[in-house]
């Protein structure tokens, strides 16, 4: 068997991710690593909506595509990172952020 070809979505996070799969599609990937920016994976939807993945997961199908990793890469720089100063202002929700003050 061989090893399935994905794109990572993450440099295509200001493309919304319809559009996006329907370009990988016909570039031939076999699916996406998928970003956690954009409308590509919103966590927090996720997490709130019970229909949300199920969603993200027909959008892949409708392009036969599938997906075997989800990134967070810009918030996972935040992780452990001392101080959050104003650098991180736009890679963080808003809820972290708050109003800038580590305190």
């Amino acid at each position: 068997m061989s090893r399935p070809i994905t794109l990572f979505t993450g440099q295509w996070a200001d493309l919304p991710f319809e559009e996006v799969c329907r370009l990988a599609s016909g570039w031939g990937y076999d699916g996406l690593e998928i970003a956690c920016g954009g409308d590509h994976f919103e966590v927090d939807r996720a997490l709130s909506e019970p229909d949300y993945v199920a969603g993200r997961h027909k959008i892949l199908e409708q392009y036969g595509l599938k997906t075997w990793a989800i990134s967070n890469h810009l918030v996972g720089q935040a992780v452990c990172d001392d101080p959050i100063d104003e650098r991180h202002q736009n890679i963080v929700p808003a809820r972290i952020w708050g109003d800038g003050d580590a305190e």
